[in-house]
């Protein structure tokens, strides 16, 4: 699962959502892409399985990009735990996602497949979606 080597803070504090996205909101390396709707914490693990489903579906053909990155330490208490006693451990890692970011990208297969792979990736996922395609992409070129 992704990620980071290391962390300036151990245990962050939560922080808020703001506002759509500024980078990350055009495609940048596929000629089809995954587009959140929605603001979220999208965890580690969902995205690794997202990414598993369409790469399940793509068998391994074409080039598969993840443009998100699980940055931010999510910390949590044990179950049945009273109050206080401080900040829990870091339990998971998370990415911070606003609208209109780019989850993923991919390249060199069909239009149907990857409507398709996407889609298996988007259900994966606890945010709305959408499927977009390069604005200069051609079914003749591939």
């Amino acid at each position: 699962m992704l990620q980071p080597k290391k962390t300036k803070y151990r245990r962050p504090q939560k922080g808020r959502m703001k506002s759509i996205t500024k980078r990350g909101a055009e495609i940048a390396f596929g000629s089809f892409a995954l587009k959140t709707l929605e603001e979220h914490w999208l965890t580690a693990r969902q995205i690794e399985a997202a990414r598993q489903a369409i790469n399940l579906h793509m068998k391994r053909e074409g080039q598969l990009w993840i443009r998100v990155f699980p940055d931010k330490p999510v910390t949590k208490k044990p179950a049945e735990v009273r109050m206080g006693k401080g900040k829990g451990t870091p339990e998971y890692f998370a990415a911070r996602i606003s609208p209109g970011r780019i989850l993923f990208e991919a390249d060199g297969i069909p239009f149907e497949v990857a409507k398709e792979a996407m889609r298996l990736g988007a259900q994966k996922l606890p945010v709305a979606t959408k499927f977009i395609v390069r604005r200069d992409y051609s079914e003749e070129t591939k």
